[in-house]
């Protein structure tokens, strides 16, 4: 019996090329912020949701999907926190934020854009994320008196993650304009 070896051979397409680069850019950013010490644990700017909310404008909600989840778990294995909680917690918080997305994305834009998306996700966000710890972590009512002080951080940096997306995604525009 003579055996032969079988190759499957995947080509890339266009939107494969365009998700790698797009959570390439997101990781990227995940791990730039991980250097920067903070002065609260738990609280960062989430700077690569500027991609992910310039992904959900142009290209739609499962192209940021794919971004999102490949950031959480690439980031997490390079920063040596896969299957660690902060992983859980990265998780979790990202698939809140995702399932708001598939919720605002469907509002009318006139009045929700990049700026209350990122908002209404990063309350998703820490909401998920004091819940996993509430649930795990930590079992104990306390953990949700770190709500205020979580709340305000999600309004400062998902207002600014969003004008950043929303500037970034003005300017794609006039770029493809002109």
């Amino acid at each position: 019996m003579i055996m032969t070896r079988s190759v499957i051979e995947l080509t890339p397409t266009a939107e494969d090329s365009r998700v790698a680069r797009h959570a390439a850019a997101a990781i990227a950013l995940t791990v730039a912020e991980a250097m920067i010490p903070l002065p609260l644990p738990g609280v960062k700017p989430g700077m690569a949701n500027i991609v992910t909310l310039v992904v959900l404008a142009r290209w739609g909600w499962r192209e940021a999907v794919w971004v999102s989840l490949l950031r959480v778990f690439a980031a997490s294995l390079l920063l040596g926190q896969f299957l660690a909680p902060g992983f859980f917690l990265s998780l979790a918080g990202a698939c809140a934020s995702l399932l708001v997305l598939a919720v605002t994305v469907r509002l009318p834009r006139r009045w929700f854009g990049p700026v209350s998306h990122s908002i209404l996700a990063a309350f998703a966000h820490i909401g998920a994320q004091l819940a996993v710890a509430r649930l795990w972590l930590v079992p104990h009512d306390g953990v949700f008196y770190l709500f205020p002080l979580f709340a305000s951080a999600a309004v400062v940096f998902g207002l600014v993650n969003g004008v950043a997306a929303a500037a970034l995604l003005a300017e794609l525009k006039n770029v493809n304009d002109k």
